[in-house]
């Protein structure tokens, strides 16, 4: 009886302590909030006059290999410590040894614009992200804040930067806290994520800034038939999926062992894409194709448009350019539905919704999070189609992934069992030596 007594006075005492957790991740996710929103609408802002301003002048595609030559110099001289990108931010978290340069912020801002003004395929997102981990590292030694909270306050800057470049704060915040270890959530920083990205997607509604808005008119009901149909467009995702996740990585390193002195890499990689472009005719293939993605889910598209953005999108992150992984993921994954409507019989737009959010879930190991994004983005009604086939290609991506760096917390699978605390990397050696 007293030992209960004691445990009832203790759960009383135990908000208090939580109060002022509370008043202090409020503090800082307020501060990191409007920063790192700030700093993505800026981004946005400029990166739309970018695509803007090329798709007007598109002389400017054939400047490429010199674009990625004043990019891949600015790294070599100045960006070696921070070249790693997403992936530094999530070594960090792990294996905490510096406080992330702030110069990550600038230049891969500078790279980003570079790489899409000129005509790189690339996204948006790891840009955003690697600024808000940037932006967010820096009031570790300001308030002198412990190494635990530290962790937290990366995952804060990655939340803040995704909620805030895609206006979806539900997703950036458990985006930040899924996508740090494949298959445990990161439940510690959960309040301060939540703020964050709340914060940071306010702070770019008062600057002003829009998202694309896409529309899901029909939605059937979930029969035994559309279940199975649903099943299959999940497997489908995932595979493809890990296709750009593997053509990624294959570029990169065969850029790396082809060419030694690292800006060449983007030079010569710039003037094959210059040349491809020219060669197809269209520019519907670089940049982050957001018109290609809003007509995916209203009218019929070339049936190879996936594999061309993977080939395009792939290709230019491989041999050095900036910017993000995920727009181009979900022009893969709203192609690929598209594609998908000559076989199963599902509506276009649901289709094409569907693969926006389950490949991109694929490639980055957050099935929740893309989940609560299809539902932030096309309206819960299709919540349970969207959630089945992200949790299907979760699984059906395998143990690949955009990010070389996360560490497996739970094997998808008993098959690779031993890849539990590895990274992607590692895991991938697991597989090939069994």
């Amino acid at each position: 009886m007293n030992s209960y007594r004691t445990k009832g006075r203790f759960a009383k005492i135990e908000q208090i302590p939580s109060f002022f957790n509370l008043i202090k991740w409020l503090g800082l996710s307020l501060l990191v909030g409007l920063l790192v929103g700030s700093a993505s609408s800026l981004f946005l802002i400029t990166l739309d006059w970018a695509t803007r301003w090329r798709e007007e002048h598109l002389w400017i595609i054939a400047f490429l290999p010199i674009g990625g030559l004043i990019i891949g110099l600015t790294y070599h001289y100045f960006g070696t410590s921070v070249v790693k990108g997403n992936n530094q931010l999530l070594e960090e978290f792990y294996s905490p040894k510096q406080i992330i340069p702030f110069k990550m912020a600038p230049l891969v801002l500078f790279g980003t614009i570079a790489t899409h003004l000129f005509g790189g395929s690339a996204g948006r997102e790891g840009t955003a992200v690697q600024m808000g981990g940037a932006i967010s590292d820096q009031f570790t030694h300001l308030f002198k804040l412990k190494p635990r909270d530290r962790k937290i306050l990366i995952a804060i800057g990655i939340s803040a930067g995704f909620a805030s470049v895609f206006g979806t704060p539900l997703a950036g915040a458990v985006f930040a806290l899924e996508v740090i270890v494949v298959g445990r959530m990161r439940y510690e920083a959960i309040l301060p994520s939540f703020l964050a990205a709340v914060i940071a997607n306010y702070t770019g509604h008062l600057w002003g800034v829009s998202h694309t808005h896409y529309a899901i008119p029909f939605v059937p009901e979930i029969t035994p038939q559309n279940f199975l149909w649903t099943l299959f467009v999940g497997i489908t995702c995932g595979l493809t999926a890990m296709l750009f996740s593997v053509s990624t990585h294959f570029w990169s390193n065969l850029s790396k062992k082809t060419v030694k002195y690292a800006p060449f890499r983007p030079l010569i990689g710039g003037a094959i894409i210059a040349l491809a472009v020219w060669a197809i005719g269209t520019t519907k293939y670089i940049g982050l194709g957001v018109p290609t993605i809003v007509e995916a889910f209203s009218q019929p598209l070339d049936w190879y448009s996936f594999l061309l953005k993977i080939l395009f999108t792939s290709f230019t992150l491989g041999v050095g350019f900036k910017g993000g992984e995920v727009t181009p993921l979900f022009f893969i994954g709203a192609t690929l539905g598209n594609f998908l409507v000559w076989f199963v019989p599902l509506p276009l737009a649901l289709l094409a919704g569907i693969g926006f959010v389950a490949v991109f879930a694929g490639a980055t190991n957050t099935p929740i999070a893309c989940t609560l994004m299809g539902i932030e983005l096309f309206g819960s009604e299709s919540a349970v189609f969207i959630a089945i086939a992200c949790v299907v290609a979760y699984i059906f991506s395998g143990h690949t992934g955009i990010y070389s760096s996360q560490i497996i917390g739970t094997p998808k699978h008993l098959l690779y069992g031993r890849a539990k605390g590895k990274s992607i990397n590692e895991a991938k050696a697991i597989r090939n030596a069994t």
